[in-house]
């Protein structure tokens, strides 16, 4: 049990010296610090008349647990880089762990409800919205796309309750966006396979019970995938340290050395690297969401902070140029939310392309980028403190805006779907070294 195995949590305000932090609304009286999260004001254009009633009802229900139980312990967990294990049972009672997946212990969501429930979850924190992407939009979307009925049966039940936790091992040291070349070994022997290599900035891993890996088949050359058990002889999984994003997702270096995968926990549904395009598509739409929920948790704080805080006699809210930036933030999340909206409704027809899922991932991530440094210019010296979200939010975003595909990568698979033409590897590399 992944929940109960794991909570070796200390206090969230101890820093092992003894002493409590000073209290930041005593620190600092002139504005309320996110711990107590403020209401949502940054659906101007009333994207809830899009939603249907369960998919509205359950926004309120993710946003009030977020605000409830996250909120008031993030910034602690993130300066210390640690995992929150006790709040595992309250995202696990929100019931979204497999996302659209029907049966098997699975919700059944809309894809709209799935990637709603993502932003809502990245308002408040970006770390918990990471989190639950991995486990569930990668690895348990993976076993339900790929896998057999009886891994299907064996493993999703489990994980959609978070009684256990799963990660996704793609990316190695040394491939990350040519992730299609990656070198890990599945190599047949008698009852199964021989995992070998490294996997790298994989979240999750270093406390997942179930690994979802992925291997070049030394007979075919084709990439294969894998569930591999956290208690495999030769798996070790090693935190990296000193990030400065998503600092409560804990990436791990992932090391196998003759791994052994019985065959029945082989995906018979991953042949070739194009496989893992079905799972990719579905993911890009929800790490599309993140950047939404990043931002509008970032306006909602700057709203409130803009009405409390006073210089000159004034608050700041009554200066014409914050006015001109949090309407320019306020803009840009209107925007991404139609985007992401549109990518939801592409999926359901039918009609979702990766260019398209690439354009909505990359064009998101940009303008987030764009509205939580407006964000933080609006805060002054506050906007460098963890407190009041906006700083956490502005380095939480970087590692969005590069995984599931970097903003330039993302481009150039729409590029290559609009324009026809591949431009991925240089064809005048060897030239060019000899300039």
């Amino acid at each position: 049990m992944a929940s109960s195995s794991h909570n070796q949590d200390r206090t969230d305000d101890s820093h092992g010296d003894g002493l409590q932090p000073l209290d930041i609304s005593v620190a600092f009286p002139q504005a309320t610090p996110a711990s107590i999260f403020p209401p949502p004001v940054s659906d101007y254009y009333q994207f809830d008349d899009l939603l249907n009633a369960e998919e509205r009802t359950l926004r309120k229900k993710v946003r009030e647990v977020m605000e409830k139980e996250v909120a008031p312990i993030m910034a602690g967990y993130w300066e210390k880089a640690e995992f929150p294990f006790h709040v595992i049972p309250k995202l696990a009672g929100l019931g979204v762990a497999g996302g659209t997946i029907k049966g098997y212990g699975c919700p059944g969501l809309s894809i709209t409800g799935s990637a709603m429930a993502a932003a809502e979850i990245a308002r408040v924190d970006a770390s918990c919205s990471t989190f639950v992407l991995v486990h569930s939009s990668l690895a348990m979307l993976t076993i339900a796309l790929c896998g057999s009925e009886e891994q299907k049966q064996k493993y999703l039940p489990s994980l959609a309750q978070f009684h256990t936790v799963a990660c996704w091992a793609l990316t190695e040291p040394d491939y990350g966006s040519d992730a299609s070349s990656l070198k890990t070994t599945a190599t047949k022997v008698t009852g199964g396979w021989l995992l070998d290599g490294q996997k790298r900035w994989i979240g999750n891993s270093t406390f997942a019970d179930v690994l979802v890996v992925f291997a070049r088949n030394t007979s075919t050359n084709q990439i294969n995938g894998f569930i591999v058990k956290k208690s495999s002889p030769g798996l070790k999984a090693t935190k990296i340290e000193n990030k400065i994003g998503l600092r409560i997702v804990q990436n791990g270096d992932i090391v196998l050395r003759k791994v052994f995968v019985p065959d029945e926990d082989r995906l018979s549904g991953v042949s070739s690297f194009q496989d893992t395009n079905k799972v990719l598509a579905v993911s890009r739409i929800m790490v599309a969401w993140q950047p939404i929920g990043i931002s509008m948790g970032v306006f909602d704080i700057c709203h409130r902070y803009l009405r409390e805080r006073k210089q000159f006699g004034a608050p700041l809210a009554a200066f014409q140029l914050n006015q001109e930036k949090l309407v320019r933030m306020l803009g840009n999340i209107q925007a991404m939310l139609l985007v992401g909206w549109r990518l939801c409704k592409l999926y359901e027809s039918g009609n979702l392309t990766p260019g398209r899922a690439s354009l909505g991932k990359a064009w998101n991530s940009l303008k987030a980028r764009e509205t939580v440094s407006l964000g933080r210019e609006l805060l002054g010296g506050n906007g460098i403190l963890a407190d009041f979200l906006v700083a956490k939010a502005f380095c939480d975003l970087e590692p969005i805006y590069t995984y599931e595909g970097t903003y330039d990568i993302n481009s150039l698979v729409t590029a290559r779907e609009i324009t026809g033409i591949a431009s991925f590897k240089p064809a005048v590399l060897g030239k060019a070294s000899r300039l």
